[in-house]
Formats: structure tokens, C-alpha cells, sequence
């Protein structure tokens, strides 16, 4: 194609020149069409170049608006935490301020996570997804299954569902390394009992006493990175009503009126791939039928890339329910995968 255009741009140029070239000589007439093939070969070289730097640039521009929607993953390793057992970014036990995944303020993060936590007598499964907008918003949603495994509540079957919201109001756990000032987040959790399993005529957690099966859980949160340390500090004050993380319920007829419960959590890390630390987690005590406890762990995290986290953990749950009034003690085990 490109030998056609550049014979017809040459033919052109000859036709057009015709009557000039009849008053000069052979040897002249040769140089100056020499001269006129050598000019349309630049122009078609030109062209070309046009087009490719055209085509360069457009290939340039699409692929930035492609790498501006992918993850930055710009956080530093192990700083996203990892999902607590209600779904928010966390610890284990207890929110924490930070906003989940890797993404950095202009960009996100996700992931999803899986947490089996068993005990003498009961085993706790819990499931669900978070996600975490330009380090500011996160989303979660998480499914908790509680199952007994003595009698009589060994065909014990307890569902929840639960959607986790956070924002982060003020601080960064990471760079506001020359100042005390803190991460600050508020967050809420709305909860939902589907009722109880197992148990005969018993199906719902207000024949135990609760006054509802629904109920929001508001909590404040600071957390505090000390680089030079290596240690992670959080502190998250809980307004709730519910009986065992609403497992049981929400208010009883003990008390149903919101009470502020603190949480605590502290962590060294290791290295840049292992987390060492503990919670406590203080429980209210609203129904007759359930003399709560409050919670704490110890727990060991791995992070062996940005992708993947596994927590394990030694846990203490309390005695849960007149029922079966054991010291629950056991082992906690959590994967998450994502970004």
C-alpha cells in the first residue's frame, strides 16, 4: 500500500511538472526527479512517524487509566490488620481503626475471610467479605454460625448476619509518626439473629430472655503504630446491647439499655511478617439465662504477603448460658485473602 501511494504521489509530481521539465536538460530533468522521490519518501516517513506517535500515546494514556483502577496496595505489610470476628478490620476479637486491605488514599482494598473458632463444647464459624475505600470508608459483611457440641445442646444451630460500616475521622497509625495523635474511626454494626436451631420448641433468643432478635452495635476506635517500637496499641469503646455478640440476642430481662463496653489491643510485631499480641473484651450481662464473661486472647499473626494473612490464637469466651456453665476456652484460627 505504501509503494502505491508513494508511485501515485511521485506520478502527480511528474504530470504537474511537465511542461517545466521539456526546457531543461536530460541530466537536470533526472536530478530534480531524483530530488522530488527522495521529497515524497520523507513526507511518507513523517506520516508514518505521525501516526506511531499518535498511536503511542493513546496506547500511554489508556494504559494509566488502566493502572488507576487497579489496588496501589501502598500500604506497609501487615497495616491493613486483619478481620475480626464480626467482620471489621481488626484484631481478632476487637475493631480496630484502621481501615481494612492495602489501599492507600487513592485507591481501595478487599478481601475476603474465613474464621473457625472451637472450644470444649461449641464451635463458632464466621465468613464474609470487607472492603476498604481510599483508606477512608470500610464495608463488611459477615456471617456468623454458632453449633454446640454437648448436650444438651449438642444440636445447638445459632446464624447471624452482619453489616459493618467504618469511617476514619482523624489521625494515620503510620505516618503521624512525630505526633501522639491517633487513627480515630467510628463504625457501627448492624446485627441480625435468624434464630435458634436444635433446640425443639425453643427457635427464637427471645424465648431465652432477649428482648430483640435485631440490634446496631456503635463503637469509637483509636489505634497507634509505633514504628520505632514496633508495636500496635488500640483502644475501641462499644455502645451494645448484645448478648454474646447478639448470638444470644440483643437486651434481656436483666437489662436492655445501651451500655459502653471497652476493648483492648495490643500487638509487637516481630518482624515485617509476624504480629504478636492480646485483647480483652469487655460483655455486658443482660439475661438471667447467660451469665456473660467477658473475652481475651492471645494471638500470633503471619502475614507472608499482602495478599494473604493467618491468625491463630489461644481464646477465652467465658461460660455461654446457665445451660452449660463451663469456662470456654479454645483455639481460634483465621485465613484471609486479598488486597
Amino acid at each position: 500500500m505504501k509503494k502505491i501511494a508513494k508511485s501515485g504521489m511521485f506520478a502527480l509530481l511528474v504530470t504537474l511538472a511537465v511542461p517545466a521539465m521539456a526546457q531543461i536538460s536530460d541530466a537536470q530533468r533526472e536530478a530534480w526527479m531524483q530530488a522530488q522521490q527522495r521529497k515524497a519518501a520523507q513526507a511518507m516517513r513523517s506520516a508514518a512517524a505521525t501516526d506511531g506517535a499518535r498511536a503511542a500515546t493513546a496506547a500511554s494514556a489508556a494504559a494509566q487509566d488502566n493502572a488507576r483502577w487497579m489496588p496501589d496496595l501502598g500500604k506497609l505489610s501487615a497495616t491493613g490488620g486483619v478481620i475480626q470476628v464480626e467482620g471489621a478490620g481488626g484484631g481478632g476479637l476487637t475493631p480496630w481503626a484502621l481501615i481494612t486491605g492495602y489501599g492507600t488514599r487513592d485507591s481501595y482494598g478487599a478481601n475476603a475471610h474465613y474464621t473457625y473458632l472451637s472450644t470444649q463444647d461449641y464451635t463458632l464459624k464466621s465468613y464474609g467479605v470487607a472492603v476498604g475505600l481510599r483508606d477512608r470508608v470500610e464495608l463488611s459483611l459477615a456471617k456468623q454460625e454458632l453449633y454446640g457440641s454437648l448436650a444438651p445442646l449438642a444440636d445447638l444451630r445459632i446464624t447471624q448476619d452482619i453489616v459493618g460500616i467504618k469511617v476514619k475521622l482523624a489521625g494515620d497509625a503510620v505516618y503521624d509518626q512525630d505526633r501522639w495523635l491517633p487513627q480515630i474511626a467510628v463504625g457501627a454494626m448492624f446485627k441480625h439473629n435468624n434464630g435458634i436451631g436444635g433446640l425443639g420448641s425453643v427457635t427464637s433468643v427471645k424465648q431465652l430472655g432477649a428482648a430483640s432478635d435485631s440490634g446496631i452495635d456503635y463503637y469509637v476506635s483509636a489505634t497507634k503504630i509505633l514504628l520505632a517500637q514496633s508495636l500496635l496499641l488500640n483502644g475501641t469503646l462499644r455502645l451494645t446491647k448484645a448478648n454474646q455478640m447478639g448470638l444470644l440476642g440483643f437486651g434481656g430481662d436483666l437489662n436492655d439499655r445501651y451500655q459502653a463496653m471497652g476493648e483492648f489491643s495490643a500487638a509487637y510485631l516481630l518482624n515485617r511478617k509476624l504480629a504478636l499480641g492480646v485483647e480483652y473484651r469487655m460483655k455486658p450481662r443482660n439475661l438471667a439465662a447467660d451469665h456473660e464473661k467477658d473475652y481475651y486472647d492471645a494471638f500470633l499473626a503471619w502475614f507472608p504477603s499482602k495478599n494473604l494473612s493467618m491468625t491463630l490464637a489461644y481464646v477465652a469466651l467465658g461460660d455461654i448460658t446457665v445451660y452449660n456453665p463451663k469456662r470456654q476456652r479454645g483455639v481460634y484460627l483465621s485465613l484471609q485473602a486479598g488486597f
